[in-house]
């Protein structure tokens, strides 16, 4: 009789663990950046901040809807290339992905975002400041660092009233990303009472820059603007040094990494260059973002190169409007999403506007000496 009972109890037991199995769900999230070619770095470093974040939520065993979840991951190369961006878009949809996270560079943001807006798939870019991106009208986008009108136009500004550059060159590598941001100081050198010497432009794969610098050497420029991304600055570099160029070098975002002094290969002067990095913290935020690093450092043996804080704040942003949704179903959180304000990041405070940016986004001014970036100040 006891061992009769026994088998009963131990049969209901294991119907019970797999109801509470059955209610389990799975939530699919996608990531996007190029970790392939010129800028692998940067795209494996976005790439580990949302693993970082997928590996933190399962660790917390969040719940949705009073169903536990299972996060995973679902990460595709983009290579930087807009049409492997969008056929990497379109696998991700195929998958039926609850979520996006990316692109990383604008040139395949803008064009994915088609694809995951028909879908009605939400996307959060952590890094693509491209001002079209959210001026679509499409209500699945949304990013968490300030754009190119911002970037741009404040670092053109430094260029005249602080570097006091007179004579200021301009080049761009004809993405989406580097044209803007390059249009976007220009016009910030010219408000400021600057005089814009030379307008040149190459492409994202360019090694030599001879013929376009020694043009531009003829015209004295106090300052270089380069809107691109470290592959291209870092050579750009070392030829300005070859050909006896000491012109400040400034860039947005793009070349705004711990790679470029090993990219420029010893040939940066300190305080030579300078860069903006779209987003920034300082004060006690500051404590928070510092943590982060340590313990990105401590998994993945890697630095933070520039976008991984974000890419982990984006994916946690959207965690977050799911588990206040009650639902992983794109069509439900979405509307939650979209009205996300005052979430505390490692990045800082994140508030999307009606376009789906986020609002009073900072930035952060640095400078390269002996090597390594060193911070300046964070503004707004």
């Amino acid at each position: 009789m006891q061992f009769k009972l026994n088998v009963v109890v131990g049969a209901a037991a294991i119907l019970m663990t797999g109801a509470v199995y059955a209610q389990d769900m799975v939530v699919k999230i996608g990531h996007v950046g190029p970790t392939s070619g010129g800028i692998a770095h940067l795209g494996k470093d976005n790439e580990n901040g949302a693993r970082m974040a997928i590996d933190e939520l399962n660790a917390k065993g969040a719940t949705i809807g009073g169903k536990k979840v299972k996060w995973e991951l679902l990460a595709e190369d983009d290579a930087a290339d807009p049409k492997q961006g969008t056929a990497a878009a379109q696998k991700l949809v195929d998958s039926k992905v609850n979520g996006v996270i990316g692109h990383l560079n604008s040139g395949t943001t803008i064009p994915a975002s088609k694809i995951y807006s028909d879908a009605g798939i939400p996307q959060i870019s952590p890094s693509a400041t491209n001002p079209k991106y959210t001026r679509n009208g499409y209500k699945t986008t949304f990013r968490v660092v300030a754009d190119d009108v911002h970037l741009g136009g404040t670092l053109g500004k430094y260029a005249v009233t602080e570097l006091k550059g007179k004579n200021i060159a301009v080049i761009d590598d004809r993405t989406a990303y580097g044209q803007g941001v390059a249009e976007e100081f220009a016009k910030g050198v010219k408000a400021a009472g600057g005089n814009v010497v030379g307008r040149e432009f190459t492409n994202d794969k360019a090694t030599d820059f001879t013929a376009i610098l020694t043009g531009l050497k003829a015209k004295k420029p106090d300052v270089i603007f380069f809107g691109g991304m470290d592959a291209v600055a870092g050579p750009m570099l070392r030829q300005m040094k070859q050909l006896g160029i000491t012109a400040k070098f400034m860039g947005g975002d793009g070349i705004c990494s711990g790679e470029l002094p090993k990219l420029a290969a010893g040939t940066m002067a300190d305080s030579q260059v300078f860069c903006a990095e779209a987003g920034g913290v300082d004060g006690a935020g500051k404590v928070k973002l510092d943590k982060f690093k340590a313990d990105f450092k401590k998994k993945f043996n890697a630095d933070v190169q520039i976008y991984a804080p974000y890419v982990y704040d984006a994916t946690m942003v959207m965690a977050d409007a799911m588990v206040k949704a009650g639902s992983a179903d794109p069509a439900k959180y979405l509307p939650v999403l979209a009205k996300t304000s005052g979430y505390d990041g490692v990045t800082g405070t994140i508030s999307f506007d009606e376009k789906g940016d986020i609002k009073n986004g900072a930035l952060t001014l640095y400078t390269y000496k002996a090597g390594k970036r060193e911070q300046i100040a964070v503004v707004r």
